[in-house]
This record gives structure tokens, sequence and C-alpha cells, in this order.
């Protein structure tokens, strides 16, 4: 079978090209015919020059979607298996496929096609303003704290909307986690048979740590943006008086103060980050937001670490409280607090929640069960699954001819 994959890697390399680039090496591995088409915001020019380009990739970028039109020609996929298509591709290569038959399917890692800015998180609150064509409300709450940012990223996403790109010419789309299928089915409005749970691949080591409880710290791992929540594992160790280590995308963090035990650690490499989860008694994740996955908590759990996590978005799908981890109210940083020092006093209970996660990665995120259900999804599409061929809505194929052309044209869209 012939899969074309597509994909935008982000400038920070972040979880969902880590599982991008897991999917892609596994396809090639286990014998399928793998083209990629590819950019990388990296390449972007800094400063103004290269928020003018990602603005008009995020629109409509003739020379990605042209030179993508011939790779298509070309290479003759059986399926398209797209991934993030924003700021230098964009989506208006999907219309594309339907033109020329072939089936597609896209792997949602966040909420891009129901928000702007894809967290449904307006660095305040969790937000749902945009969802059923309100794109308007990312301006109004100037979710990516610039103006002229928001109103791009408003604007993309209501073209996309508009002109069906994502709900008329994906045959199936692959979420993450129950939480993502639901959430896929409710705000999007995609129909259950047009949807597919394939977890991210996390491979666990050979053997776990010797004993979880020897472990020196509580360790947060992840970017230190405010919808992580990093302030409240910092202040929740600060009330238990235990030591913290944060991996992160910065040397420091505003909340930490001089008499507190934490310290930021680096780790530039796969190495570096192996050594910082095994050195962990117990690993956090505080997001207030709702994440689809949680790389870093699997990848703890995958080395035997007990995680805690907060009981929202996919987290609960993640981590079973008491048997895999322990969960706690988001933002409530007294019952992380205690949890922590639970887990922090108890060896028996770390031992015990260590064990268990470790095996419930190694049964349920392994790569025999990701390429089980992929190689299910590309079957279904292309009509060797028993469940039929899963294809766009009668007529988006016309739809599509002259899109380009309403561009060129300066069509007047009637979308914020």
């Amino acid at each position: 079978m012939r899969i074309l994959h597509v994909n935008n890697w982000h400038r920070g390399f972040g979880g969902s090209d880590h599982a991008c680039a897991r999917i892609i090496e596994l396809c090639r591995r286990r014998g399928l015919d793998v083209e990629v088409f590819e950019r990388d915001s990296k390449k972007l020019p800094p400063g103004l020059r290269g928020r003018l380009r990602a603005f008009a990739g995020g629109i409509y970028p003739r020379a990605a979607v042209d030179e993508f039109s011939g790779v298509l020609r070309s290479f003759q996929p059986d399926v398209v298996h797209f991934h993030e298509l924003f700021p230098l591709i964009s989506p208006w290569i999907l219309p594309r496929c339907t033109a020329e038959g072939i089936p597609v399917v896209m792997t949602c890692y966040d909420f891009r096609i129901t928000c702007p800015v894809a967290t449904h998180h307006n660095h305040r609150r969790i937000c749902h303003d945009c969802v059923g064509g309100r794109e308007y409300k990312a301006v109004l709450n100037n979710c990516r704290k610039n103006l002229p940012e928001s109103a791009a990223y408003a604007l993309r996403s209501a073209i996309a909307r508009r002109f069906g790109l994502f709900a008329n010419h994906v045959s199936r789309f692959i979420v993450l986690t129950e939480f993502s299928r639901r959430w896929i089915e409710d705000s999007a409005k995609i129909p259950a048979e047009r949807v597919a749970i394939v977890p991210c691949i996390v491979p666990a080591p050979p053997s776990g740590v010797a004993d979880p409880a020897e472990g020196a710290y509580v360790a947060y791992s992840g970017r230190f943006a405010p919808e992580k929540g990093v302030h409240l594992i910092i202040e929740a160790c600060r009330k238990e008086g235990l030591p913290l280590r944060l991996a992160g995308d910065k040397s420091s963090h505003p909340a930490i103060r001089p008499d507190d035990d934490a310290a930021c650690v680096p780790t530039p490499t796969r190495e570096a980050l192996v050594e910082f989860y095994r050195g962990a008694r117990v690993l956090a994740v505080t997001s207030l937001w709702e994440e689809t996955f949680a790389t870093v908590l699997s990848e703890a759990k995958s080395h035997g670490i007990p995680a805690i996590a907060p009981r929202i978005g996919a987290m609960p799908n993640l981590v079973e409280d008491g048997v895999t981890g322990l969960l706690f109210e988001p933002g409530n940083v007294d019952e992380l607090a205690k949890k922590l020092r639970l887990i922090w006093d108890d060896a028996a209970l770390c031992r015990k929640l260590g064990a268990a996660g470790r095996r419930d990665v190694q049964e349920n995120l392994n790569e025999d069960a990701c390429f089980e259900g992929l190689v299910n999804v590309y079957e279904h599409v292309v009509g060797r699954g028993s469940a039929g061929q899963v294809m766009a809505p009668r007529g988006s194929q016309e739809r599509s001819v002259n899109i380009s052309a309403c561009f060129e044209a300066g069509a007047n869209l009637k979308v914020l």
C-alpha cells in the first residue's frame, strides 16, 4: 500500500511532531511504500517577514498546493495521511485529493478544526466560543495576545470551515483518545463512522526503573506556557516541601522563589530526557486546558514512574485513578499537594502505580497496536475493510473544481 504522509513541522518539534515522525518511521519499517510531503516552520524568516509569510501560507499557499499536486500525480498514493497543515501547507491541498479520487486520512492531535488557535484555551480559561462558525471570537478574545495574529488565525480557520475543507474532503479522522472522539463528534459534528481511535506510539524501554520510590524529586516536563499550569506544581511542592525539577523550554520559571527546592533541568537530547524521567519519584501534569494526549506522561509511565494528572480532557483516558496513577481537580493546588505527598511517603503505592502504569503503556501504546489501527483505517478508506469505503460527501468534488479561482478573483468571503 502506498501512503503519502503530509506534515508541517513545528518550530519547537513538540509532541505532535514526535508522534508524526514515529508513525512515518513505523509505516516504512512495516513495509508500506511511504512518501512524505513536508514543510518546516523553522525555515520561516524571523520578525514581520516570517509572520507575513505564515499568514499568506495559512490562507492560500499557491506554491505548496501546486507542488503537492505534482507529488500526488507522480507518487499516486492509495491513501493520503495528513497530520499538521498550518501555516505553510494549508488545507487547500485537501480538495486536490478529492479531485484525484484519493481517500484522505487525518490525525487530529489538537482542536485545529474547531478552534483557530487549536487549544480551546484563550490564556485565561477553557474556551469554546468559536465553535459553530464564530471564529471572530478569537479576535475579540485576542487568543494570540496579538490582535493581528489573532485575526489571521481566525481568518484561516473561518475560510477552512466556510469551504468545508476538512468536513468535505477527509474520509476518516483519527483521534488519539475517547475524549477526542467525543469532541470531534459533538463540536465538529463529524459522524461516528468517519472517526477512529488510534493512540500515539510510546515505546517502552526493555526495563523500568528498579524502584521508583527511590526517585529524588517530583518531575515536570513540558512547555512553560500558561495553559500548562506550571505554577501549580511549583506551589504544590512548596506547600509540601518537596524537591521539584522541571524540564521545559526555558532555563528558569518566574514562579520559582529563591528559597524553593526547585530547578530547571536542561534536557537537550533524548537520552537526557530519559535520564530525567528515571531519576524522578513521580511526574506531574498540571494542564489547565483539555489536552488530547500527554506524551510526557505516557513516557514517564513507560519507565515505571507513577503519574499525577488533572481530571480534564484526555487525562482520565490515560490515567486510571488509583490504578495507573492519581487524578486531581484541575487548578486545585491543595489536592495536588496532598496527592504528591501521598506518593512521596507511601513507597508501596509508588511502586504499585508505577508498575501498573508501565504495563498500561506496554499493552495499549505499543507499535503493534498502533500499526494494526492504522492499517485498519487505511484499508477501510480504500474499500478493503469490513466496514466498506468512507469517502467525502457527494458533491464535494464538484465544489472543489475552481476553489483557487475564488481567491484569484477576489471573492467576497463573509467569514467573520
